[in-house]
C-alpha cells in the first residue's frame, strides 16, 4: 500500500474555507451539496471548518459540480506535508476524532489509544521494512495525540477488549511493560472506558478471526474497521457490522470483567 501525508490543520482550513465559498457562489447549502454526493451535511461542515480532510476524489467530483475549473483539487495537491499517515487509515481516523462510541478487540498489540509512548516507539521499530528515527519520532507522536479524544470535555464511551498474551508480551523490554502496566491500570479508571481482559486459557471465544473496532457517529451511524498486513477496510455495510457488534458482545461475556482485570493488572504489576 502506498502511503500520504497528515496534511497542515492551518491548510484544511483554507481549502475548506474554499469550498465553502465555490459552494455558496454556486447556490449549494451544506445540505443540498451533502445530499448530492450521499456524504451528509456534517461531513460538508466538518471539511469547510478544517476538521476532516477533503479526500482527492471528492475534490475532483466538487470541481465539476461547482464548476470551479480544478481549483479545490489543486488547493488539495499544493497542501503543505506534515505526518506520515497510511492512505488507507485516513478515513478511520477522522471517524474515530468524531466517535461518541468507540469498541474494539484487540489480539496482536495493545490498542493506539492506550498506548504509551514508548510502547508506542516499540511498536513502530518491529516494522517491516524498517522505519528511520524521524518518522518513527512523528508517527508515535501522532498516536499519542489521539489519545486526547479520552481526556476531552465529552470523551466518547469506550470499550477495550484485550488478549491476555497481548497485555503480558514484554514489547520494547520490561521497564517499557511495566511502564504500560501502570498506564493501563490509569485508563481503567477513566470515567466512560471499559478495559476488559480476554483469558489466554479460554477454549474458544469470537474473536479467531482477529482484531476489529466498532465506531459510532454523532449521526449514530455504526460503522466498522478492519486491519490486516497490509490495508485496511471500514465497513458501513448494516449487516457485515451487525456481525462485528454481536462477535464484540460475545467477547466482553466471554472476557474478565472491567474490576477482575484491574485485578490482574495489579497482580502482574505486583510481580515485577
Amino acid at each position: 500500500m502506498g502511503t500520504t501525508t497528515r496534511r497542515n490543520a492551518s491548510a484544511m482550513k483554507m481549502v475548506g474555507a474554499l469550498l465553502a465559498l465555490y459552494r455558496q457562489a454556486a447556490g449549494h447549502t451544506q445540505r443540498s451539496l451533502g445530499e448530492r454526493f450521499v456524504i451528509g451535511e456534517q461531513q460538508i461542515a466538518s471539511i469547510e471548518q478544517g476538521r476532516r480532510p477533503l479526500k482527492p476524489d471528492l475534490a475532483e467530483q466538487l470541481d465539476e459540480l461547482l464548476g470551479t475549473k480544478g481549483a479545490l483539487s489543486i488547493a488539495l495537491s499544493k497542501m503543505p506535508e506534515v505526518d506520515l499517515v497510511p492512505l488507507w487509515a485516513e478515513e478511520f481516523l477522522d471517524r474515530e476524532r468524531e466517535a461518541i462510541a468507540i469498541s474494539s478487540y484487540e489480539n496482536q498489540v495493545l490498542p493506539g489509544l492506550l498506548q504509551t509512548e514508548a510502547y508506542a516507539w516499540a511498536v513502530f521499530r518491529s516494522r517491516v521494512p524498517f522505519y528511520d528515527e524521524d518518522t518513527i519520532a512523528r508517527l508515535a507522536a501522532a498516536r499519542i495525540e489521539r489519545q486526547g479524544i479520552l481526556q476531552g470535555k465529552e470523551p466518547p464511551i469506550t470499550c477495550f477488549v484485550v488478549w491476555e498474551p497481548v497485555v503480558r508480551a514484554p514489547i520494547g523490554g520490561r521497564t517499557v511493560w511495566r511502564e504500560q502496566l501502570r498506564h493501563l491500570r490509569a485508563c481503567s479508571e477513566l470515567p466512560g472506558l471499559m478495559l476488559q481482559v480476554l483469558p489466554q486459557d479460554r477454549t474458544s471465544h469470537a474473536g479467531l478471526n482477529g482484531p476489529f473496532v466498532l465506531l459510532e457517529t454523532p449521526e449514530h451511524q455504526r460503522l466498522a474497521y478492519t486491519e490486516n498486513q497490509r490495508g485496511s477496510q471500514l465497513i458501513a455495510d448494516a449487516d457485515e457490522v451487525a456481525i462485528l457488534t454481536q462477535k464484540c458482545a460475545m467477547l466482553r461475556s466471554q472476557a474478565l470483567t472491567p474490576e477482575d482485570t484491574r485485578e490482574l493488572l495489579d497482580r502482574l504489576l505486583g510481580e515485577q
